[in-house]
């Protein structure tokens, strides 16, 4: 059991006295039910109900009343608390039961000292049909694949986590956090497979258990699809979106099939509410708000970078390699970042964008686009410790400010740089294990 970093989150979510129930989202075997767990520790008792068993679905299925709920899980919890005890409720796979679903508004209105959490996979997707969360009376939290930091945390690279934290990072670090950040890219965030690697340090043993995931990805279509037809085209989806992780996509005839855009477009979305991919479009804009142009082509951001490279078979060459970039080729080196900057998220809404020039023809684009403060500021991804930046320049030239950033495996450092236009610019170079940290520097940066 690792230390995640949404914990910090559940315990702000804890210490709110308008705190509502929980909603914890993510795709399946990121780690909810350890990461609630482990929560459940600082709690005087924790009710772990999970629906997949017929013996705990009965309790809402049978009971329309939160109060008779309440008695028989203290009753069948041996609980009998204090008018101070704190008590957390997880209902694991919520989404077998509509009635659970309906009451969660009761518990907040009714019987709001208990603390309640709740999980499934693709909740929205699922119950759309029959129920409705009750809008206003749940809030929501995501748990993705472990991030560079808590990779750190678990591998008990104390002194590496230090460094990263220090701003400026120390010089002297950085070949060994440049070095730290290509392991934990090369097996990726999924807790199980991260845990395997620290205690066997066995690339064979991991193959197995990324083999295992798919599958498991494969098997919940039934519940995913609603017919045999978008079945297919899921599994279509899952097996070859690995194949076009960091690129843009078209939805007519993705992956040479013969499915319509309007099929493989609903299947998409869907695969996003599991939180298994998600669709970066890009923005024509450079100023805030952030807005998505829904017309043009997506990026296509698989949920973890270590199953891309497994399947997408670059993991034998990251081992022979020191350089991130030497091997990645530059759209996997994206990849990760992306998955960086979607780990410091905990919103559910919480997307990705990239931008593009307007004009139709136009190949300008810059990697993701991230507003900090009130500003719309672009971030390049460059696999080498040079590169060119034309699409970044474009940007700046039409932004109403002058600050960049650029993402590599060279060390830190601030550049004052010219458009092609003759702007003056000042660019941030930030070694890919600082990816989480871009907010600080940039404010390090601008002061």
């Amino acid at each position: 059991m690792y230390k995640r970093q949404l914990l910090e989150n559940l315990q702000e979510w804890k210490e709110n006295p308008a705190r509502k129930p929980l909603i914890l989202r993510g795709a399946r075997q990121v780690g909810k039910t350890t990461l609630i767990k482990m929560f459940s520790e600082s709690f005087d008792h924790y009710i772990y109900l999970n629906l997949d068993k017929k013996q705990d679905l009965d309790i809402f299925d049978k009971n329309d009343n939160v109060h008779t709920i309440i008695k028989i899980l203290f009753f069948k919890h041996s609980i009998s608390p204090k008018k101070h005890s704190k008590i957390l409720l997880f209902i694991d796979e919520i989404q077998n039961s509509s009635n659970a679903i309906k009451l969660l508004r009761y518990f907040y209105e009714e019987v709001g000292h208990i603390y309640v959490i709740a999980a499934g996979s693709l909740l929205e997707t699922i119950i759309k049909d029959q129920v409705s969360f009750p809008v206003g009376r749940v809030e929501y939290l995501v748990l993705r694949p472990f991030s560079f930091t808590e990779f750190l945390l678990a591998k008990n690279e104390d002194v590496a986590l230090e460094a990263i934290q220090t701003i400026p990072v120390p010089e002297y670090a950085h070949h060994k956090l440049l070095e730290l950040f290509n392991e934990y890219c090369l097996i990726g965030g999924m807790p199980e497979i991260v845990a395997n690697y620290l205690k066997y340090n066995d690339m064979v043993r991991l193959s197995k258990i990324f083999d295992s995931l798919i599958t498991t990805y494969l098997d919940d279509v039934e519940k995913y699809a609603k017919n045999d037809h978008k079945k297919k085209i899921i599994r279509h989806i899952i097996v070859n979106a690995v194949k076009f992780a960091g690129k843009r996509i078209k939805f007519e005839g993705f992956a040479q099939s013969n499915y319509k855009s309007k099929d493989i477009g609903e299947c998409f979305r869907v695969l996003e509410k599991a939180f298994i991919l998600s669709l970066v479009y890009p923005t024509t804009s450079t100023r805030i708000p952030l807005t998505e142009n829904l017309r043009k082509s997506p990026k296509l951001q698989f949920f973890d970078t270590g199953i891309v490279n497994k399947f997408a078979g670059a993991q034998s060459s990251i081992l022979n390699n020191e350089m991130l970039d030497d091997v990645f080729a530059g759209k996997i080196a994206e990849h990760i970042v992306g998955q960086e900057l979607l780990s410091a998220k905990p919103d559910a809404l919480a997307k990705n964008t990239f931008w593009v020039r307007e004009k139709r023809q136009s190949s300008a684009e810059v990697d993701y686009v991230i507003q900090i403060n009130d500003l719309l500021v672009p971030v390049e991804v460059k696999t080498g410790k040079t590169g060119r930046l034309r699409s970044l320049m474009e940007f700046i030239d039409r932004s109403p400010h002058s600050f960049a950033i650029r993402i590599y495996s060279g060390k830190l450092s601030i550049e004052k740089s010219k458009t092609l236009k003759g702007k003056d610019f000042v660019l941030l170079n930030l070694p890919f294990y600082l990816i989480s940290k871009i907010p600080g520097y940039f404010n390090w940066m601008s002061t």
